[in-house]
């Protein structure tokens, strides 16, 4: 029996929301702030919580990459996880990885952020992914979620989909958000807010 240990992927391995960097690798600092202009009024309304998380996302999402072809973004998500997201790791959080892979245990990423973004990190570092998926219409973005924001609750609806928590001596779990204290609650080595020294 060994352990498992749960990363929330935004804030708590970066320092930055990928989102918006994504967006930034993706059409240019113009377009991103041009957007964030046109976007203001949802994003004081989800500053104020009169808007929920997954709808907040989808109008970023639709307004950035709606209607993008599947392929053209899924090669610069790649392309942003070589290029760009090593920039944005911490390297404490890179080490508290590396150090539970070698005590044996399993690590996964929990992220609300798209598996497109995420993923391909995890691969490249041996780890496995859990991420909010995007909905695909004919082989282009539609600009929606397929299914729940993997934030709050709904992360721990996922890990419980893929794990039997009773398989593992050991549970932790790394995240920095409100959206993480569910997961967070999972473990009995929690850690909010980790790798800020």
């Amino acid at each position: 029996m060994s352990g498992i240990a749960f990363f929330d992927f935004d804030g708590t391995i970066t320092r930055k929301d990928t989102l918006w960097e994504v967006i930034r690798f993706h059409k240019g600092s113009m377009a991103l702030y041009g957007g964030m202009v046109r976007l203001l009024p949802a994003l004081i309304s989800f500053k104020l919580k009169r808007l929920a998380a997954q709808e907040m996302k989808e109008r970023v999402l639709r307004y950035y990459f709606g209607n993008i072809s599947q392929q053209e973004f899924e090669e610069g998500c790649r392309r942003f996880c070589t290029d760009r997201l090593p920039l944005l790791v911490r390297d404490q959080a890179l080490a508290a990885i590396r150090q539970h892979q070698q005590q044996g245990n399993q690590v996964v990423v929990v992220s609300a952020s798209a598996e497109d973004w995420v993923a391909p990190w995890c691969e490249v570092q041996h780890i496995s992914c859990i991420a909010s998926r995007l909905e695909i219409t004919d082989q282009r973005l539609t600009g929606n979620l397929q299914g729940n924001n993997c934030n709050g609750p709904e992360k721990v609806n996922r890990i419980r989909q893929q794990f039997n928590l009773h398989d593992y001596t050991e549970i932790y779990a790394y995240g920095d958000s409100e959206g993480d204290r569910p997961m967070l609650a999972l473990a009995q080595h929690p850690e909010y807010k980790p790798f800020r020294k």
